[in-house]
């Protein structure tokens, strides 16, 4: 960079809002990502757990940080107007082009800046919480990033072409109404699951926002057509605002809506409108690690060993109390089922969810307890949806069948262990006086019933009673 450049950044650090507008971004966001942890996911969805959820969380944060950029733009925008300069630049002989020009890149540059050093601050946590590296992650955060620098600089010529006070507050608010209304309700589309569950998903209208909606899983990522859609839109949005930065008269303003309403409908025939197509699986993330039966994702490597243990140990009781039915492997899934829709179980296979309750905390003994009741009784709750307290029961008189004695649940939370010791103790006496050849066919009634999802896992196992 020359020196009169150089020169030129910093009179600007000195004359604008650049360096504060950066500096409320980057506080508020960290702010928000300590303070407000717990929204933030935990387990494999947390923001620090992988790349590619550090990258959506950032993205999601945009629902209130693109509001406060294009209002600083705003804000910038109306420096001349303040100083009552206009009349005077106009009359120097620097093109309008360049003063516009240093103008946005101090600003946008200091907003960038700061974008990239949430990034950054997650990128080191995300090196020490996993051992998979990749670079899927890095267009979701550069779009970000984008977004924040387009919307200053239309706040900027937004504020230029309508000189008021008033501007910087309506443009912050007006944003922030548009991020909010994108996410929940004319960016989704209401429908029903093939189960007749009514649930929502997002529509095309919904990509035009910066922000994403929150993180479900570690797979799901955004497809490249919503990365090349929403930087038309955010590259139009960029024009504009710079094009009203230099007009000075009306018709030259009014033409320069021309490439923000060009994006848009650009955008709009690219993006895509059903949500498996914005929200993709990342199959290299998705591909599986195995030792021996018992396999984790490419996301959970680094946990394969504390797993694998555990795991074979389940198979093995699994196969000794059930026979040649017994699940052969345990896997983690990588199938992202729509939101609201019934899961769909083999029994071949023991499911393995890092961020399932039963398994969030449990290692070693436990690990092995969970994966066998795993085995027997998945869970049948629909998808985003907390599970039911019967199929608690049902599972701890399993694993206590299978055990040779009622073992409690230790890995999950002390209510729900309670409840399963409290419900599951009167079931237990019954049932362990039943014959051997009634127990066992009671449990592959249950079995049967809790992997096709259809019937009570529990009233099977009780022959129809709920006690």
């Amino acid at each position: 960079m020359n020196p009169y450049a150089l020169r030129v950044l910093r009179i600007e650090l000195r004359r604008s809002v650049a360096p504060w507008a950066g500096a409320v971004i980057l506080t508020t966001a960290l702010a928000f990502l300590y303070l407000l942890k717990g929204t933030l996911g935990s387990g494999t969805t947390a923001w620090t757990a992988q790349w590619t959820t550090m990258a959506l969380w950032l993205r999601a944060l945009l629902f209130y940080l693109w509001p406060l950029a294009v209002g600083s733009g705003a804000l910038q925008g109306l420096r001349d107007h303040r100083s009552k300069m206009s009349e005077l630049l106009t009359s120097t002989p620097r093109p309008a082009r360049h003063r516009a020009a240093a103008l946005a890149g101090t600003t946008g540059a200091a907003l960038a800046s700061a974008f990239a050093l949430l990034v950054l601050v997650g990128g080191v946590q995300v090196l020490a919480h996993t051992s998979y590296t990749h670079l899927g992650w890095l267009p979701i955060a550069l779009v970000g990033a984008f977004s924040l620098v387009a919307g200053c600089v239309l706040g900027m010529g937004a504020a230029r072409a309508l000189p008021s006070v008033l501007t910087p507050p309506l443009l912050t608010v007006g944003s922030f109404a548009f991020t909010a209304l994108m996410q929940l309700s004319l960016g989704r589309t209401q429908t029903d699951t093939a189960d007749g569950i009514a649930t929502s998903e997002p529509n095309r209208l919904s990509l035009l926002s910066p922000a994403v909606q929150d993180v479900r899983d570690a797979f799901t990522t955004l497809s490249a057509a919503v990365h090349l859609g929403q930087t038309v839109w955010l590259l139009g949005m960029a024009v504009t605002g710079f094009a009203l930065l230099v007009a000075a008269r009306r018709r030259t303003r009014l033409l320069a809506l021309t490439p923000v309403l060009a994006g848009a409908a650009l955008a709009l025939l690219v993006l895509p409108n059903a949500a498996d197509r914005m929200f993709v699986v990342d199959r290299a993330a998705a591909e599986p690690v195995c030792d021996g039966p018992v396999c984790v994702t490419r996301t959970q490597q680094g946990r394969l060993a504390e797993v694998a243990g555990p795991g074979k140990k389940a198979l093995s009781l699994l196969h000794a109390a059930l026979g040649a039915g017994a699940p052969v492997s345990v896997r983690e899934s990588a199938t992202v089922l729509p939101e609201g829709s019934m899961p769909k179980w083999s029994g071949r296979t023991v499911p393995l969810d890092f961020d399932d309750a039963g398994l969030v905390d449990a290692k070693g003994e436990g690990l092995t307890w969970a994966l066998v009741g795993k085995g027997l009784v998945p869970g049948c709750s629909p998808v985003g949806w907390s599970g039911t307290g019967t199929e608690d029961v049902a599972r701890t008189v399993a694993v206590g069948w299978v055990l040779g004695d009622l073992e409690s649940l230790p890995q999950v939370s002390a209510n729900a262990r309670r409840y399963a010791d409290t419900e599951a103790r009167p079931v237990w006496k019954k049932f362990r006086t039943l014959p051997k050849a009634e127990q066992r066919a009671r449990v592959e009634a249950m079995r049967t019933a809790a992997l096709s999802c259809e019937g009570d896992a529990l009233e099977a196992l009780t022959g129809g009673a709920s006690r």
